[in-house]
């Protein structure tokens, strides 16, 4: 038995990790082309004033519509007052909509988090990666993910809901049934352990079409 949960112990810190570095480079690419349009800034202004001087208003138009285009690409959606939080949260929000999915956020940290960067970013990726993969079976009009983050109290609440293919899952062992590969159970267990070590509570529940993960972590 010992062997076997060592063994499975190490599978979920090598998930984990593969994760967690998924998880920045995904963050380190969107800021990386955050600073590319930020330096290309001057040179976008200079061709604009080139175009309005020679009286070419088509082509300026053509151009500004291109920027518009290239900076929805960049823009940072969410702004929750957690640098971690609007690194990891923004980045799935792209990773989402280039996969046809509909994201709806509403997250607010007016506080200093007690808990690492580390645990809140294996808990927002792993909650964002589980939501996206659970909503691709469904047709793109009806993928959707729901995310609202806030302080109650002295509690900072996360509430994931995403809506999916089929009927309300059967629980086995107080945990849902998946279908999923391994690398989602991992995510599931992950996210148990940080909650258990920060004294933190979790509830899933499952209805027909729809699935929400509530959390509360302590910040006292």
């Amino acid at each position: 038995m010992n062997f076997f949960s060592k063994h499975v112990d190490r599978q979920i810190e090598t998930y984990q990790r593969e994760l967690i570095n998924t998880h920045f480079q995904e963050v380190d690419n969107m800021y990386r082309r955050m600073r590319m349009w930020r330096h290309d800034y001057r040179n976008h202004i200079q061709t604009m004033k080139v175009l309005l001087e020679n009286g070419d208003l088509n082509a300026l138009r053509e151009y500004l519509d291109a920027l518009d285009t290239d900076l929805h690409t960049v823009d940072v959606a969410v702004k929750t007052g957690n640098t971690m939080a609007d690194a990891i949260l923004n980045s799935k929000i792209s990773l989402a909509r280039a996969k046809d999915i509909s994201v709806q956020v509403d997250a607010h940290i007016p506080v200093k988090l007690k808990m690492s960067e580390l645990d809140l970013c294996c808990i927002l990726g792993n909650l964002f990666d589980n939501a996206i993969e659970a909503s691709l079976p469904l047709p793109p009009e009806q993928r959707a993910i729901r995310v609202y983050m806030d302080m109650k109290n002295t509690q900072l609440y996360i509430s994931f809901t995403n809506f999916t293919a089929g009927k309300k899952k059967q629980k086995l062992g107080g945990l849902f049934r998946t279908d999923k590969g391994e690398g989602h159970g991992f995510g599931l267990v992950r996210i148990d352990t940080i909650l258990a070590r920060l004294d933190g509570y979790i509830s899933r529940n499952s209805e027909d079409g729809a699935f929400t993960t509530e959390i509360l972590i302590p910040q006292v």
